[in-house]
């Protein structure tokens, strides 16, 4: 009887594995892309016949002897709901399939940011019933080699119960497409926060590259498993080493007391995430602690708390009393101390933070930090005691080049779209320079891999952050990756919003995602759907130097140049002369040109315009609105020059 089930069971794997299957992106509520030939693939058992019927096609082909097939129907107007119907064995029906513009979102935390996060987003969100808008969002995967098809993924129809975690760049820019063109919209959305592009690309691409293939030579296939095995080693020995004790949460209860004895416990400082500091890119719990001196007249005054922003929970005491909890990562903790709870002497501030994803600690406004008294506030900014008792072991997709290509994107090829849109460049500012050639090596990857020719690729330009406190006198990192960006418009087919006016310089993540999402639509109404209008702000075209002056003229100046105010004097600029110190400059407009001068320069020789990391002082427009980018004329040496994309051993 027992080998008789045994039987059974195999008998009844043997048919289910059989039967035709299809990857998660073609399932209900999917878009597919209008006038162009439309790929459909799955698996069946080996040599299997299968059918596809759609609209008013039918077409059968073959699997090969790995069960793998694929067939192209041909390309169909705008228009469904339609029903796909997939027939092996077994039958799949795949229902309220829409024709129209597919788009691919992909990039960093500033694509993933999501509906719920922006500006108005009450408002917004409010506005979002949109039938014929789509987002398939791709779940978060890596992996060594490629994969056949996605971790999970599901198509969600653009309505106030979806709306939330839609990517908002993309869907601010598929309700402007919707908008102008009266058709279905598709966006999917692949993106992971924090992410370099070396990720996003291909193990091929990069052996074919000259500046890369040494790098790649070195790498193998990456067995995850092992990966983790060896990650989870280090990650906890390094901890062990900064703090000089084991990662653990026992005894965690006694910390928040006000007389703990903190002392052996190592110093951090605040306000900054972790990943810019020792304890480096993790996820977990961290305990900090800060000890405060005050008067008795301050004990006995009324106070409030302010932290600043802390990503993502904190639980907070003040002398072991708590004070307050928040579970919003870019809130900003303003918590009322109770009378009674502060001490003339020392006092003592604890928080308990948890980390889930990305960025880490309390940071923000050194000016949000601080205990506040009616009269006079006492800073809290400077060098904190830290614990890390938990940690959440999970290997970082910039651990290895191609993870997330393998994981995300291959899994997608060869479905048919209309381009990509991309938000990403804040983690490879530390390697600006070698951005020009990494960013249209990935580009140039993805249409290798589609075979659908020169696709639209549209990206956003980095919004100012003042990071590093860069600037032209001791080199700016963001300025570089703007540079490479710029430069990357010599991709064919590509385009660029700039976002120098829709930025915070204290926050990576600016909440202003309806320009973001309506610019690069503007791009794609013009080059892609014959919406002839402008599109780009002015871009440096050449310099002339004439006496102590340098006459600047432009690209893309549209009905001509302009600033916010209509002033002819505009900010931003600076000049120098060969000693490459640069000198803040007089910048006028005059027709279609600018002329830039500095007394103290007599021969100058170059120009910079917005070339810090935080340039939101900066206004150069043009009279459609529509900022200048970020430039310098020289090309001097920059602080990135040597820095390269390393794997660790």
């Amino acid at each position: 009887m027992k080998k008789y089930k045994v039987f059974i069971f195999l008998i009844f794997s043997i048919m289910a594995n059989a039967n035709v299957r299809m990857p998660l992106l073609f399932s209900d509520g999917m878009v597919l892309q209008r006038n162009k030939e439309i790929p459909v693939w799955g698996w069946a058992e080996a040599n299997e016949k299968v059918e596809v019927r759609f609209n008013k096609q039918t077409k059968t082909i073959q699997a090969d002897k790995e069960g793998k097939w694929m067939i192209k129907l041909s390309a169909e107007k705008a228009g469904g709901p339609f029903e796909l119907i997939i027939t092996g064995k077994n039958k799949i029906v795949i229902k309220d399939v829409l024709v129209g513009e597919v788009w691919i979102c992909s990039g960093q935390s500033n694509m993933e940011f999501q509906m719920y996060k922006v500006m108005n987003a009450e408002k917004e969100m409010a506005d979002s019933n949109y039938p014929m808008i789509r987002h398939f969002g791709v779940a978060q995967d890596l992996s060594g080699t490629p994969k056949e098809d996605l971790k999970q993924g599901k198509w969600a129809v653009a309505n106030k119960e979806n709306i939330r975690d839609f990517t908002a760049a993309g869907f601010f820019f598929a309700k402007k497409l919707y908008a102008e063109l009266k058709i279905p919209i598709g966006i999917i959305n692949i993106s992971w926060g924090g992410t370099n592009v070396e990720t996003w690309t291909s193990h091929e691409a990069f052996q074919k590259s000259d500046e890369f293939k040494t790098m790649i030579a070195d790498v193998p296939q990456v067995d995850m498993d092992a990966v983790f095995e060896v990650y989870k080693k280090s990650v906890l020995e390094n901890l062990r080493k900064i703090q000089g004790f084991d990662v653990s949460m026992e005894n965690e209860n006694q910390f928040k007391e006000f007389s703990f004895d903190d002392k052996n416990w190592p110093e951090i400082k605040v306000p900054s995430l972790w990943e810019n500091q020792q304890i480096g890119n993790i996820d977990g719990v961290v305990w900090m602690r800060k000890t405060v001196t005050l008067t008795a007249e301050q004990a006995k005054s009324e106070s409030v708390l302010h932290l600043s922003k802390v990503d993502d929970e904190d639980i907070t005491y003040v002398n072991g009393v708590e004070v307050g909890t928040n579970k919003i990562w870019e809130a900003l903790r303003v918590y009322k101390i109770p009378a009674g709870t502060l001490k003339e002497g020392k006092n003592v501030i604890t928080v308990r933070i948890a980390d889930y994803s990305g960025g880490g600690g309390i940071y923000g406004d050194p000016a949000d930090l601080k205990i506040q008294f009616k009269d006079k506030n006492i800073p809290l900014e400077g060098l904190w005691k830290f614990n890390v008792v938990q940690v959440k072991i999970a290997i970082s997709p910039n651990s290895y080049p191609s993870l997330l290509y393998n994981a995300m994107v291959n899994p997608l090829v060869p479905y048919a779209f209309q381009g990509v849109l991309w938000y990403q460049g804040e983690a490879n500012v530390w390697r600006a320079k070698q951005y020009k050639k990494a960013f249209p090596l990935m580009i140039q990857d993805w249409r290798t891999k589609w075979k659908q020719g020169d696709f639209p690729f549209y990206f956003v330009q980095l919004s100012t952050f003042n990071e590093f406190n860069g600037n032209s006198k001791v080199g700016s990192r963001w300025a570089e990756l703007r540079e490479a960006q710029s430069e990357t418009l010599k991709v064919p087919n590509t385009g660029m919003v700039v976002t120098t006016d829709i930025g915070n310089a204290k926050d990576i993540h600016p909440t202003n995602k309806q320009d973001v999402g309506l610019r690069l639509a503007a791009i794609a109404l013009n080059n892609v759907y014959g919406k002839k209008q402008i599109y780009s702000g002015p871009t440096y075209k050449s310099q002339q130097i004439k006496g102590n002056e340098i006459i600047l003229t432009f690209d893309n100046i549209g009905s001509g140049l302009s600033t916010p105010d209509n002033s002819e004097n505009v900010k931003g600029f600076e000049i120098a002369g060969a000693d490459k110190v640069f000198h803040s400059a007089k910048a006028i407009i005059k027709g279609n040109t600018i002329i830039v001068s500095n007394d103290e320069v007599k021969n100058p020789v170059a120009v910079h315009y917005g070339w810090a990391d935080d340039d939101t002082e900066i206004n150069l427009f043009n009279k459609e609105k529509f900022p200048a980018s970020p430039f310098r004329t020289d090309n001097w040496e920059m602080i990135t020059a040597n820095e390269i994309y390393k794997v660790s051993k």
